[in-house]
């Protein structure tokens, strides 16, 4: 095998630094199938916490980052190859899935996600972001005409204001500091949108909502500062759920308005599937959104870079992580950007 097509990865050797290796994925067995990436997508949110370790000891973030550390998990690419017995998935099918940052990658068949012709690969690659603010919707319980608050227009909250749209709620309040994000929330279906601080934020939501606190507040930052802002802003008897997944905890403070209005305070996590609400199901029918215009995941790309950029793509988002959205790794070669 030739050194452009030596399969590569890259890796976080220990904190704060990050590297491009090669690898053997090895042949797919029983039941896999072997993908060559064509782009991944960082999750800014994740992959900031544990590239710079901004977790407490005794977290589940703790006993999870061990180093080697293999970054990443939005991911689409082209089948090259399938083990005996793969039935539903064939050689040049387009997949998305959640192999990482990496060249390429061995899945099961059943975490192969086939992308329909009209999306573009990098837009696809939202999916597993998109499957993560799903969660938040699950436990919301929110309903065609109902009202939400989303602090955070980063991906995940982008994510979960389009979820929302889809919902058909009729109030959808999306809170930032980020000005630049607003455009990309509007464009999501946001109904209003206030580049506030959200301990300064009442009297906005306030006003967009026609002098009413929504019903459903989903904090998407991962800051655990917010959470106390986030239970103030729901109305009596309202939700509070915690979508971003903070590494410290125990900095998460409740407050009075919990026992004064009645509040219901829900987490959401990628790993919540059920019976139901599994990631093929909600792969498809995110899908099934974007094809027929009811998801919009254009102009979410921020940055591009090659695998060898990689100490550039991590420092662009830790040096002003606001400025960026959707940050990919262009393992093929064909992302314009």
């Amino acid at each position: 095998m030739s050194t452009a097509n030596t399969p590569r990865r890259l890796a976080f050797p220990e904190k704060q630094k990050v590297l491009l290796e090669t690898f053997d994925p090895g042949p797919p067995a029983k039941g896999q199938v072997r993908v060559r990436t064509e782009v991944s997508l960082m999750s800014t949110g994740t992959e900031n916490i544990v590239y710079n370790r901004l977790f407490d000891p005794g977290t589940h973030w703790d006993s999870w980052v061990k180093y080697p550390f293999y970054p990443g998990y939005c991911s689409v690419g082209i089948v090259e190859e399938v083990g005996e017995g793969v039935e539903t998935l064939k050689i040049g099918d387009r997949v998305a899935s959640r192999i990482g940052h990496r060249s390429h990658g061995v899945i099961n068949e059943a975490g192969g996600y086939p992308v329909p012709a009209s999306i573009p690969s990098e837009q696809a690659t939202w999916f597993g972001l998109a499957k993560i603010a799903f969660m938040g919707v699950k436990v919301a319980g929110y309903y065609v005409g109902d009202s939400c608050l989303i602090i955070g227009a980063g991906p995940i909250g982008q994510m979960s204001l389009r979820w929302a749209s889809a919902a058909g709620l009729t109030s959808i309040i999306v809170v930032d500091t980020a000005a630049h994000r607003m455009p990309l929330a509007k464009a999501g279906g946001a109904t209003a949108t206030i580049t506030e601080s959200i301990d300064k934020a009442r009297d906005a939501v306030l006003q967009a909502g026609g002098g009413k606190l929504p019903r459903v507040v989903i904090d998407s930052t991962g800051n655990p500062v917010v959470f106390a802002a986030a239970l103030s802003l729901a109305e009596k008897f309202g939700t509070v759920v915690v979508l971003g997944d903070t590494g410290q905890p125990a900095r998460q403070t409740l407050t009075p308005d919990v026992i004064r209005n009645g509040l219901t305070i829900v987490g959401a996590h990628d790993g919540h599937n059920t019976a139901q609400w599994t990631e093929p199901v909600v792969a498809k029918m995110l899908f099934n959104l974007v094809v027929t215009g009811r998801f919009s995941l254009e102009g979410l790309t921020s940055h591009v870079f090659k695998p060898e950029q990689c100490s550039e793509a991590y420092e662009t988002a830790n040096r002003d992580r606001s400025s960026t959205m959707g940050i990919l790794f262009d393992w093929a070669g064909e992302v314009a950007k």
